[in-house]
């Protein structure tokens, strides 16, 4: 008779949790949904930002979108803003299992309500149609393999410096959001506060909320972020109803009261439920720009759009998957491939939504760090994303005083990444160090990256090291060359 012991069963596993990999990478249920909605809490404010960027402008024609007023323009892009990011992260989770969540990207969306509907004899519906040439442009490049490539060729301390760098800019980000720094009027680059103070309930409300996630970190309470930005935000309602501290700005954007609220006024709605209206679905003219502003200006316009959106993507879910301990030994995140399609699709779904190119959010760093590891955390995101096209009055109770907390908690976190690069090595250490302060002194995370790549190749071109470039790092470098010296180029060429 046997004395061998029958094998012990295998542990049981729920269909979710093998088709998102969740105990794979150290992951749980629970844990997924929390930094799914850390998440979303992090970036609501786009669905208000949104439409005072694009919904507050009129184009050429001094039309708005959606042909009505202002009022009427800003429901129809809050709606549509909401739409198309909850469907494209649901997409991101359900297809390229990733914890990142896409939105209409800030920067590119004032680059075309300003520098594309502007344009003589321009419309709305003219730039959104450069957007979707865009996004359609960027997927056959990842279809092609050409993006997931770039990413391959770049040297992994690069990635890790374009991580660090980003670190460092969704911390100012945090920070000026929050109104701690402010721009400053015939002074340095920027002031603390108001006149130099911390001055307003404001400030008041974001100093509490920092130490308070801060101090739920550090004594390791899961679900520090998320706690942090509730209790945060229920002291601000409470701060409002008593003190009645208003906005910062008046309805024409102009500041008339500096010790504001900086977006969201945090008073309780009196109806949390709103009919969406989704009509700017397919307001887009695919070919009209051309006929408007010229084949080379269209032509220089996508370029400009899409550098923009294929260096940004880049850099930030290699820094969500170095955040999250996703990155393989060569610095690429599982399922690279997948994710730049996603992305892809999302800028040119949100020029065909009417709002603006989609594109993934840094933001997602903070449901990184309240333990999201796989896609089930953005498809948590996208859900709420889309309640919020019926829910838009309560996602506006939560101000940035509120949410900016967790970006300078995120920004520590990445910071932390710094020690990975060899700061012995100039040929490595200078282009690191220009990556890291050029993305959050410009705000842009694609300037950063620019500077730190074409630094990288001259510095290797000069020790005449040449063969130990990657081919396409050329490519790279001189598209960002062409990128940076856009406006003598533009004049030059009488555009």
């Amino acid at each position: 008779m046997s004395t061998t012991s029958p094998p012990a069963p295998a542990p049981t596993t729920t269909w979710v949790d093998r088709y998102f990999h969740i105990s794979e990478r150290g992951s749980s249920i629970s844990q997924e949904i929390r930094g799914g909605l850390a998440t979303f809490f992090t970036m609501a404010y786009i669905v208000v930002l949104n439409p005072l960027i694009i919904g507050t402008q009129a184009d050429s024609t001094g039309a708005f979108l959606g042909g009505g007023d202002v009022p009427h323009a800003m429901k129809l892009v809050a709606a549509g803003t909401a739409l198309i990011a909850g469907i494209m992260t649901i997409l991101m989770g359900v297809y390229a299992n990733y914890p990142l969540a896409l939105a209409a990207g800030l920067g590119l969306n004032a680059f075309v309500a300003f520098g594309v509907a502007k344009l003589p004899g321009m419309t709305w519906a003219d730039a959104m149609g450069l957007v979707v040439l865009e996004g359609v442009i960027i997927l056959l490049l990842v279809l092609t393999g050409f993006r997931r490539a770039v990413l391959r060729a770049v040297p992994a301390q690069l990635k890790t410096a374009i991580s660090v760098g980003i670190g460092l800019f969704i911390t100012v980000v945090g920070l000026v959001d929050a109104g701690v720094v402010r721009k400053a009027v015939g002074g340095p680059l920027g002031e603390l506060g108001v006149g130099g103070f911390l001055a307003g309930w404001p400030m008041f409300v974001f100093v509490t909320g920092l130490f308070l996630i801060f101090g739920l970190y550090v004594l390791n309470v899961r679900g520090a972020i998320l706690y942090g930005i509730a209790a945060t935000t229920l002291l601000a309602v409470l701060v409002e109803a008593i003190f009645n501290v208003g906005g910062q700005t008046d309805a024409t954007g102009k500041i008339v009261n500096p010790t504001g609220w900086g977006l969201n006024i945090p008073s309780w709605p009196t109806s949390v439920f709103s009919v969406p209206d989704f009509s700017l679905f397919g307001h887009f003219n695919l070919l009209g720009s051309f006929e408007k502003v010229g084949v080379v200006s269209a032509v220089l316009l996508i370029f400009t759009l899409m550098l923009a959106d294929f260096f940004d993507t880049m850099g930030t879910m290699v820094a969500v998957g170095a955040e999250a301990g996703l990155l393989d030994e060569n610095g690429d995140p599982p399922n690279s491939q997948r994710i730049l399609v996603v992305d892809s699709i999302a800028a040119a779904a949100g020029g065909i939504g009417g709002v603006s190119s989609n594109t993934s959010y840094i933001e997602s760093t903070a449901g990184v760090g309240e333990g999201a590891r796989t896609g089930l955390a953005s498809v948590v995101t996208g859900l709420l994303f889309l309640a919020a096209t019926f829910l838009s009055p309560l996602v506006a109770v939560v101000p940035y005083e509120a949410a900016t907390p967790a970006l300078i908690l995120v920004g520590f976190l990445m910071m932390q990444q710094v020690r990975e690069i060899d700061w012995t090595d100039l040929e490595i250490a200078i282009p690191a160090f220009l990556t890291i302060v050029v993305m959050p002194f410009t705000y842009s995370i694609s300037a950063g990256i620019g500077a730190g790549f074409v630094m990288y190749l001259f510095l290797k071109l000069v020790k005449g090291k040449v063969r130990e470039i990657h081919p396409l790092m050329w490519i790279v470098g001189l598209l960002f060359v062409v990128y940076f010296a856009m406006d003598p180029i533009k004049g030059w060429l009488g555009v």
